[in-house]
């Protein structure tokens, strides 16, 4: 199979998995933010968000590891699952320890409300992580599209139970989803048959030290990301509220559109980058794919920073709509998140996590001060903007620094026009009303868009039409 194939076959297993249920999910939005309050929602989103801060921390980040190492034939997939399941037993053992710790000192008030949910979700999605990393390391894409479409079925039947006729609020919202995870994992575990790599005898060392040297550095990377993506939650709740915390953590359920195709990509890409790096043309091949990945993110952010108003009258019920003003500049944000991630794929191919790890690291720090000095000046909006401008260095750096390992060409200007248009998009959203001007500059920018990428999608558009016959 050719790399475009398998790259291809990968990405579309996935998008089988996620984006139907993924979709349905998105448009249980309304169901949401009508039966559950802005405070519900936020307690929930913060309480989410704190387990997936812990679970690096607590299992040593040996998800990832659970990911690249089975990529290298040289190494006993057997070792490799019953090292990670050894974390994860870590994992429960810290996370019981720290809740119990929090009950007796009440570090945490929010926690001690929900005790024995947030551990059950905390191990859960451990779990989970665990299993769809090392299901795709060891190439079971297949089976880990069909655990995602299980995992939205359970969540979505559940929520439908217990949110309507159950009435059972934030408790029932909780459940659905914890009920979901497990179901993913039973699957992924009889799927892979799980039990043929779990070894009895004594964990091999060497291996369990070479994939701690590897996930190790990622633990500081997840956290900065943590910082980059979810930390903002926590200023705004100490500046604004759990209530405004709610409506923030809603606004991103239309970016949540872009970060769906990105994850989709992402999983795919990672396996494709590892295969891949030691080729002679990896140069051009690896130049072209991300040429493709950023006018496709850079075309739908575009589509759908013009849509995200009457989108959200569809999705936000009550005191939920306002949140549509903070989506344009997350939606900018995910597109320098997505091609981060690209980058960050070519990081894990070579095992060089420190320099991955850094670059977050310095994002995630720039990140958390202009949060607090926008969301102290200009309140909820002010945290939009510094994810926008975080992970733009984030993405800027990470170039710079792969260039020790390939040449990747990237036009700056061209690029960077485009990202221009976006940003310009986003001002003008807060200055129009929804009136024929605004939707005409709107379009006209992303008319723009095509104009200044109409080389690259003059390619993408003629390999699309050579594989499905169209001349």
């Amino acid at each position: 199979m050719s790399r475009i194939g398998y790259l291809a076959k990968n990405t579309g297993y996935l998008a089988l998995g996620q984006l139907g249920t993924k979709i349905l999910s998105f448009f249980l939005v309304p169901l949401y933010t009508y039966v559950l309050t802005t405070e519900e929602y936020g307690t929930y989103d913060l309480l989410n968000t704190t387990a997936s801060l812990l679970i690096p921390i607590l299992s040593l980040n040996i998800c990832d590891a659970s990911l690249r190492f089975p990529l290298d034939k040289n190494y006993d997939r057997s070792d490799i699952f019953s090292i990670s399941l050894y974390h994860l037993l870590q994992c429960t053992i810290w996370g019981g320890g720290i809740i119990a710790l929090n009950h007796l000192f009440n570090v945490v008030p929010l926690i001690n409300d929900y005790p024995l949910l947030f551990f059950i979700m905390l191990e859960t999605s451990a779990a989970n992580g665990i299993m769809n990393c090392f299901a795709r390391g060891i190439n079971k894409v297949k089976e880990v599209a069909v655990s995602g479409i299980i995992c939205s079925v359970i969540i979505i039947f559940l929520n439908l139970l217990f949110l309507l006729p159950l009435h059972m609020g934030l408790f029932g919202y909780f459940l659905a989803n914890i009920l979901g995870f497990i179901g993913q994992s039973i699957y992924l575990f009889c799927g892979i048959k799980g039990w043929k790599y779990v070894k009895r005898g004594k964990l091999d060392k060497k291996l369990h030290r070479e994939m701690l040297a590897f996930s190790k550095p990622m633990i500081l990377n997840n956290i900065s990301w943590w910082v980059n993506g979810v930390s903002n939650r926590y200023i705004i709740v100490w500046f604004c509220g759990v209530a405004a915390n709610g409506i923030f953590s809603v606004s991103y359920k239309i970016p949540s559109i872009l970060m769906m195709l990105q994850n989709i990509f992402t999983q795919a890409w990672t396996l494709s980058a590892v295969q891949e790096f030691d080729n002679r043309d990896k140069n051009t091949f690896f130049s072209q794919i991300y040429a493709s990945y950023n006018v496709c993110m850079t075309i739908i952010c575009s589509i759908l920073i013009i849509t995200s108003r009457p989108i959200a009258s569809i999705l936000y019920a009550k005191d939920f709509y306002n949140a549509w003003q903070y989506v344009p500049f997350l939606l900018i944000a995910t597109v320098f998140g997505s091609l981060s991630g690209y980058i960050g794929g070519l990081f894990a191919a070579v095992k060089n996590t420190k320099a991955f790890a850094t670059t977050s690291i310095i994002g995630a720090g720039t990140n958390l001060f202009i949060t607090l000095l926008l969301v102290w000046k200009i309140d909820v909006i002010g945290a939009a903007i510094a994810a926008f401008f975080s992970y733009a260095l984030i993405w800027y750096l990470r170039l710079r620094s792969i260039k020790q390992y390939l040449d990747l060409q990237v036009s700056y200007l061209r690029d960077c026009l485009g990202y221009a248009a976006l940003v310009i998009q986003a001002i003008f959203l807060f200055i129009f009303e929804e009136t024929v001007i605004f939707y005409a500059i709107e379009t006209t920018m992303l008319f723009l868009l095509f104009f200044i990428h109409h080389h690259q999608v003059t390619i993408i558009y003629n390999k699309i039409a050579n594989r499905i016959g169209l001349k």
